[in-house]
């Protein structure tokens, strides 16, 4: 029991992010226009097979069950490159919406970057897995970019002071964005100042919303959102996903297979 309590506070962020998550998709999936697609069905078995799979990882070794998280980890190992080839189709999807509605998307920076910032924490948690503290840690962080899209629409969809009402309202959205992101990183500094040479991927996790805000910024300033979202929106989606797939199904794999045991020289003489 004390073992397992020694996880509380990773558990607390998993239930949290999957409770903003439901959230976030409430209106998609029960609001008044409620019009969930194929991709929202597949955004969210992806996104809670994967939080199901982290917490399935941490209750085994809050139990001592080291070979059975071993096995699970396969599972891990099939369902990351699944998790960001599927982030990085519906960054397609949503640049391509924006780009036949004339709109824009909004969350293209957003987008972009949270898929190659998720794809960047499962690739150092499988080069890193030696270090069972540091491995366990950039999985979890992986939690906080979702709880940091969940949180922004979440938060337009049920809070009133961030709530769009029409075009005079526009500013919420950045509002909603900017909470989100301080909720992100006052959660990651949480984690870092209990466990600094553990916990750091936390604090990076809840600093990439902030440096994304900074590359979108300097995206606008030299007018290069729409030639962003218009590259974006052209690529092939199932392409994408198969390509996003490959790769970093590649690169887990090879940092999962046992390094190859180097050959004894034969000794010459007598």
């Amino acid at each position: 029991m004390k073992r397992v309590g020694r996880y509380i506070l990773e558990t607390g962020l998993i239930a949290a992010v999957v409770l903003i998550s439901i959230l976030g998709f409430w209106n998609i999936y029960f609001g008044a226009d409620a019009d969930a697609q194929p991709h929202h069905h597949l955004h969210i078995a992806t996104a809670f097979t994967w939080m199901g799979l982290l917490l399935t990882q941490l209750t085994l070794i809050a139990r001592g069950s080291y070979e059975t998280h071993r096995k699970v980890g396969l599972a891990v190992l099939v369902a990351g490159p699944v998790l960001v080839a599927t982030t990085a189709m519906l960054s397609v999807h949503s640049a391509h919406r924006g780009v036949v509605s004339g709109e824009g998307d909004f969350l293209i920076v957003q987008n972009v970057m949270v898929t190659l910032e998720l794809g960047l924490l499962i690739f150092l948690a499988f080069l890193l897995k030696s270090r069972r503290k540091l491995h366990g840690s950039l999985l979890l962080s992986t939690t906080i970019l979702f709880m940091g899209i969940a949180l922004f629409f979440a938060m337009i969809s049920f809070v009133p002071q961030f709530r769009i009402e029409g075009p005079e309202t526009f500013y919420r959205f950045q509002m909603a964005a900017t909470t989100g992101q301080v909720i992100c990183l006052a959660v990651g500094f949480l984690f870092f100042i209990r466990d600094p040479r553990n916990g750091w991927p936390f604090l990076v996790a809840g600093f990439c919303f902030f440096l994304n805000e900074a590359i979108r910024s300097l995206l606008m300033r030299f007018g290069l959102i729409d030639p962003l979202t218009e590259i974006v929106g052209s690529m092939s989606q199932p392409l994408t996903f198969v390509t996003s797939l490959a790769l970093l199904f590649s690169l887990l794999a090879a940092t999962a297979l046992p390094a190859a045991r180097q050959p004894r020289a034969v000794r010459s003489g007598p």
